[in-house]
């Protein structure tokens, strides 16, 4: 829902009729389970100028840095290791990101 009305309240401002698509990048790690945040999605939109847009997920793969070894790596977990070192000395680079990228408005 707050997806939505962040998108409408901008698209208002731009004074435009109708919001197309939401375009959004989200963590692997950022806790939204995507297949949910799709079914909401449209009856999230019912009733507003976003009725029928588009919900397009860039999904970002979840990335750390071993300050232990000092390899990057790509996270399969909260709790994962680093894989070269087996330490939990790390720093997450990305996979947490829950944001609106853009959206595409008439």
């Amino acid at each position: 829902m707050n997806i939505v009305d962040i998108v409408c309240q901008k698209a208002n401002e731009e004074k435009t009729i109708k919001v197309n698509r939401v375009n959004l990048e989200i963590g692997e790690l950022s806790g939204i389970m995507i297949d949910s945040l799709e079914f909401c999605f449209e009856a999230a939109c019912k009733n507003t100028i976003a009725d029928g847009a588009e919900l397009k997920i860039d999904k970002i793969e979840a990335e750390a840095f071993c300050k232990s070894c000092n390899k990057t790596f790509r996270m399969e977990s909260d709790f994962s290791p680093c894989p070269t070192c087996d330490n939990f000395n790390y720093e997450l680079l990305k996979g947490k990101e829950l944001s609106i990228k853009s959206f595409n408005i008439d």
